[in-house]
């Protein structure tokens, strides 16, 4: 365990000039809303570092922990939703702006590599040094930091062993029609390959197994069902390289670009766009991105868990073999290549449409509509309501040439069962 920089003083650290430059410069790569609070802050801060956590699977454990210990940490100082972990009531005077930095910062350090800590260390220096205790109450940044830490701990204790250390598992599965297989181009040496074949039985945060919501068997696994002719020509047509590097410019392709270079990660930042200038309280905002990040994290559970259950292949995989599926009405193409590259697991379910259906429909329960309008990404790109940003994200994996259609679309409606469940039995309401 990673020890805390005020473990052996009650005084805050002082930033010096390396750490200040190092927060400026960081600092000035991150996403600003027009009106961040602590908790967006943190989460900003959070969403510039989390890479060094792996790939998004790994990256949202990492945002559910964080913003768990954050809401856990202001409901010690003041209670107003029920705490994921109860860690006991707090000095009322704390400084609330501290405890998130702290716990923010606690989970960080230990979850993130080492590499990571000076960045994080000099971010949260700064920020300490940028607040100040009132006459009445001098105490409170130290008091903040206590119960910030707490919390941090807290999650960090309970998510110990919860099957994160061993994302990946050897995949023996030989070539045959409808099986996965390796896809190019490969990960260096000695990458893991197939990858997340264990995140499957992660303990979740919200969902009693992860089986829960699992989709089932679906007809584009019978390889002469009209429904996997269907998609397999589909994607073949729309999801190649060819066809939508010829159209850079066109809708598909920059749907397919807007949501493949970023993916899963895209959340985080369009959540933050979304409360931006709402006034919500920091209570409001620390339940909302525990529950944001919390759905998003069981979901991946879930679809890696059917994932590796059914084993699908991918499309780059299937159009080349189409000629061994037993389908008269596929073709081959053994120079067949996808717009956006092939990430490597299984084709069914879908992850990035679980992901992002189960983060908007927690924020559909949030406000109670789904008419929640916002525009994010470069280029940008606006949705009228959050069911129109979670459908595109299913398209986009059509267009990108990583997904077979019903493998999208049952993740739409696995990742609104888990948000919805998330959202009705998670931190709610005193």
């Amino acid at each position: 365990m990673k020890p805390h920089p005020l473990s052996r003083t009650r005084t805050p650290p002082r930033p010096f000039p390396l750490r200040w430059l190092l927060a400026g410069a960081i600092a000035s790569l991150l996403p600003v809303t027009a009106s961040a609070d602590a908790v967006t802050d943190w989460n900003a801060i959070a969403n510039g570092v989390i890479a060094g956590a792996g790939a998004p699977p790994q990256q949202y454990r990492v945002f559910a922990m964080t913003h768990v210990a954050i809401h856990d940490a202001l409901n010690a100082i003041q209670p107003r939703y029920r705490s994921y972990n109860p860690i006991g009531a707090a000095n009322p005077n704390a400084s609330k702006e501290a405890a998130i930095a702290a716990a923010a910062r606690t989970v960080l350090v230990e979850t993130l590599p080492p590499a990571q800590d000076a960045i994080v260390e000099g971010l949260y220096a700064s920020y300490l040094a940028g607040l100040s205790c009132p006459a009445a109450y001098p105490a409170c940044i130290d008091a903040g930091i206590a119960v910030g830490t707490t919390a941090g701990q807290a999650i960090i204790d309970r998510r110990v062993g919860d099957g994160s250390e061993m994302p990946h598992l050897p995949y023996t599965l030989a070539p045959a029609p409808g099986v996965y297989q390796p896809t190019l181009p490969l990960p260096p040496a000695p990458a893991p390959y197939p990858q997340f074949g264990n995140w499957g039985n992660l303990a979740p945060f919200a969902l009693s197994s992860s089986w829960q919501f699992t989709p089932g068997r679906s007809a584009l696994q019978t390889l002469t069902s009209p429904t996997y002719t269907r998609d397999f020509n589909e994607v073949k047509a729309l999801g190649s390289a060819l066809v939508r590097a010829a159209a850079p410019d066109s809708e598909e392709s920059l749907i397919a670009m807007h949501w493949g270079v970023l993916g899963g990660a895209n959340v985080n930042g369009y959540t933050r766009t979304i409360v931006a200038g709402r006034n919500l309280s920091l209570w409001q905002n620390a339940r909302l991105f525990a529950l944001v990040n919390i759905a998003v994290n069981d979901g991946l559970i879930v679809v890696f868990k059917a994932k590796f259950r059914y084993n699908f292949w991918r499309p780059y995989t299937a159009i080349r073999a189409a000629a061994s599926d037993g389908n008269p009405a596929t073709t081959a193409d053994p120079d067949w290549n996808a717009y956006v590259t092939t990430p490597p697991y299984p084709d069914y379910p879908c992850g990035l449409p679980s992901t992002i259906a189960s983060s908007t429909q927690v924020l559909r329960s949030f406000f109670g509509t789904d008419n929640v309008p916002f525009t994010f990404g470069t280029p940008a790109r606006h949705y009228d309501t959050l069911s129109q940003a979670a459908a595109e994200s299913a398209m986009a994996r059509v267009y990108g040439g990583m997904h077979f259609r019903s493998g999208c679309l049952a993740s739409l409606h696995l990742g609104q069962n888990v948000g919805r469940y998330v959202y009705n039995t998670q931190l709610r309401p005193l």
